[in-house]
């Protein structure tokens, strides 16, 4: 909800958890193996990573995800959030906004061991 231009706590928070919420989906739907057990996407607020993953799912997709879904994004900040969450996963920043589609960013050293 907007009221006087501004954004409400609430909406901004459930824009977050919907995107969670897809990032979540998303992973279960490549890696069939894995269940809602293995990656849950955390309550908002919560410190660390946004994809809680078990130790099956670190190893099919080794990734601390930091999941932003704003109109402006504070890309340094959001990489020093990625960054922070945990230190033996691949830092990664999940973002869109309304009406985008959904982008990842990572180190360039990352991405070209994956390609």
């Amino acid at each position: 909800m907007n009221i006087g231009g501004k954004m409400l706590t609430s909406s901004m928070k459930n824009k977050g958890r919907r995107l969670q919420q897809s990032i979540v989906k998303i992973i279960l739907d490549k890696f069939s193996k894995l269940t809602k057990n293995d990656v849950r996407s955390i309550s908002m607020g919560k410190s660390g990573m946004d994809i809680e993953l078990s130790e099956a799912a670190r190893k099919k997709f080794p990734y601390a995800v930091e999941a932003k879904n704003t109109e402006r994004l504070n890309i340094w900040s959001a990489i020093e959030q990625a960054e922070s969450a945990n230190r033996d996963l691949t830092p990664i920043v999940v973002f869109k906004r309304n009406r985008s589609e959904i982008y990842v960013t990572l180190k360039l050293d990352d991405f070209m061991e994956l390609v």
